[in-house]
């Protein structure tokens, strides 16, 4: 039997990068996924892709910042499922804005995706959680930036500083019903997000060529490379399996040894 047979669990910003990677694995592990993005369209080859290998997979396009539509997501899950086992609140974006130029909408669109919609789908995850009686996991994705500020995209190292104090105050809430909130913070990894991180930095003047800022960023790195999203999967499996029921309010980092905490 595989690790996470009859699971059900929902991953978002699942279309591509960290998220796809994710979600892909889980289903190796013989979860059930919803493969949740903003954009459906790529979602739904995802899940289709999965379903062709024989998995358990629905697609669905969501806002994670939207209340009512996070809602809708998890009753899609539990209407094809049966329940919802684990949440991972994965969806975020950034967009490069040097420290004095950035202004409230920088600030405040980066904040309502990274940090508003984790709140939203830890509340909305755990109130589906517990009214099924057995407990659950909601896991989060942070960012070594939540660690360390960096001035080419600070509301973004506040936006992931707010992902870990949320999973430290959701692990304190929901912890009498058997509930466990965790969150991850990856270093330098090769996505389309980092992709259009260079780009914007591209148009604003600040690098001449793709790869320079990565380069440059991730220079200290102790493994001497980027990461892939395949680097992240075995942690966050882990946190998704019954090998991490005694672990909450946790943040683990997977960065090669950029940061080191």
């Amino acid at each position: 039997m595989r690790r996470l047979e009859g699971k059900s669990m929902i991953v978002t910003g699942a279309a591509q990068g960290i998220g796809e990677g994710i979600v892909r694995r889980l289903a190796d592990e013989g979860a059930s996924v919803v493969v949740a993005d903003l954009n459906g369209t790529k979602a739904e080859e995802v899940a289709s892709s999965l379903r062709a290998e024989g998995r358990q997979a629905i697609a669905v396009a969501v806002d994670v910042a939207e209340r009512e539509q996070v809602q809708t997501m998890i009753a899609a899950a539990v209407t094809s499922f049966g329940k919802l086992d684990v949440m991972f609140n994965n969806a975020g974006f950034n967009k490069p804005v040097g420290f004095l130029d950035a202004d409230e909408h920088n600030f405040n669109s980066i904040m309502r995706v990274n940090g508003l919609a984790v709140f939203i789908g830890i509340q909305e995850a755990a109130k589906q959680m517990i009214t099924q009686g057995h407990g659950g996991k909601i896991i989060n994705t942070a960012s070594i930036a939540g660690r360390q500020g960096y001035p080419e995209f600070a509301p973004y190292c506040a936006s992931k500083a707010a992902v870990i104090s949320l999973t430290q105050a959701g692990a304190r809430e929901l912890g009498k019903h058997n509930i466990t909130v965790n969150c991850f913070a990856p270093g330098v990894v090769r996505t389309p997000l980092w992709v259009g991180l260079e780009q914007d930095m591209i148009a604003k003047g600040v690098i001449k060529q793709m790869g320079e800022f990565m380069e440059s960023f991730s220079a200290g790195i102790l493994l001497g490379r980027v990461s892939d999203p395949s680097d992240l999967t075995g942690m966050t499996t882990f946190l998704a399996s019954p090998d991490s029921d005694y672990m909450t309010g946790q943040c683990l980092v997977c960065d090669g040894g950029m940061v080191l905490i």
